[in-house]
């Protein structure tokens, strides 16, 4: 395993995780206000309701943009193309959202001390019943929302080369620990060096892998031939038949962005109304970024990136028809031969068929 280690890249997630660590624990002492609120979930959940612009901006934006987008947007342009960019209208959609609604729900909450939706839909309703069924859908919804971003670190670690369950399982409990003893203020401190770690990565990206690939019009080329061998509903803009699924995409997913609690809670934080309409107002600015990350899966192709994988499915007569249960990828190496390829092809279905057969077993148990 050593041998496939990329050392250079463990030694800088390993400054960066500990950066992020020692800054989660002491964040329970940043931003605290004078009176001892410590014990009080409004101080541990809403960091006293005390964040300004900037951290605010920060804590919405970060809540936006996980090891979820900054992976999975990638690779869903460079699987589909021009579908992959529904993010951008959604998160466009968002804004308006924010600046008119927002700042009357915090105005609301503040006054009646609400932490969580909730808590507001309750005090509005007077109902304990509906209450319930609110905070119910929020954590039923923030369940896979989770197994996205674990899903993400995986992916990360697997990428320095590391094996085995432990190195993600190390990394969620000391995540759990420092939010555990910081609350809030935690997410929200490590957000400023997460999101200028992203802003700068992808804006040297942007540039220097562009150059080195023979600039942008050979990036586009290759996506475009790309796409042509893939054929059906890829490309590098939206089939007519694209337009009304990428449109109720994009509007689903921009409707339901604050149903999810933690952005909810970026909200209630804030200072005051006027914070929040700030935050509308340059908050596009993450999303020129993640148009500018969600380009990277056409680099992709200029680079000569390919993958392949195996797709566990429900079979019915036509060939590679039916539901897809489960799918991993497979990554093409230099060097590989059909018959190498087919070997590595085949290690990870014997890992991953048994495990949908044994998912699907205890489904019906």
């Amino acid at each position: 395993m050593d041998g496939q280690i990329n050392w250079t890249a463990l030694s800088v997630f390993i400054f960066f995780f500990a950066l992020v660590t020692v800054l989660g624990f002491i964040a329970s002492r940043w931003q605290r206000g004078n009176s001892d609120k410590g014990a009080h979930i409004e101080e541990w959940g809403l960091g006293g309701r005390n964040f300004g612009t900037w951290i605010t901006w920060f804590l919405v934006g970060g809540d936006f943009y996980t090891a979820y987008t900054v992976i999975a947007v990638p690779a869903l342009v460079y699987a589909v193309g021009a579908y992959g960019f529904f993010a951008l209208p959604y998160t466009i959609l968002v804004y308006p959202i924010v600046f008119l609604i927002m700042p009357k729900l915090w105005k609301v909450a503040h006054a009646n001390g609400h932490v969580t939706a909730a808590d507001a839909v309750y005090g509005r309703y007077g109902s304990r019943s509906l209450e319930f069924a609110v905070a119910l859908t929020g954590v039923v919804a923030t369940m896979p929302y989770i197994a996205l971003q674990l899903i993400g670190m995986e992916v990360v670690i697997k990428a320095l080369g590391l094996t085995g369950e432990l190195p993600l399982a190390a990394a969620f409990i000391i995540l759990a620990l420092y939010t555990y003893s910081a609350g809030l203020r935690a997410p929200a401190l490590i957000a400023f060096v997460k999101d200028i770690m992203i802003y700068i990565v992808v804006l040297v990206a942007v540039v220097l892998v562009p150059a080195k690939l023979g600039g942008y019009g050979a990036v586009f080329a290759s996506a475009h031939d790309a796409f042509a061998l893939k054929g059906g509903a890829t490309g590098l803009t939206l089939k007519p038949a694209q337009f009304l699924p990428f449109a109720t995409l994009a509007i689903g997913s921009a409707l339901a962005a604050f149903m999810y609690p933690h952005t909810l809670t970026g909200i209630f934080a804030a200072r005051s109304a006027d914070t929040i309409r700030k935050n509308a107002v340059f908050l596009p600015a993450y999303t020129v970024l993640l148009g500018l990350i969600a380009l990277l899966g056409f680099m992709a192709y200029a680079a000569g990136v390919k993958v392949t994988g195996c797709t566990v499915h429900l079979a019915r007569l036509d060939v590679d028809d039916g539901p897809i249960l489960a799918q991993e990828a497979v990554p093409v190496l230099p060097g590989d031969t059909v018959e190498s390829l087919h070997e590595r092809i085949k290690a990870v279905e014997r890992q991953l068929y048994p495990a949908v057969l044994r998912e699907l077993m205890e489904k019906e148990s």
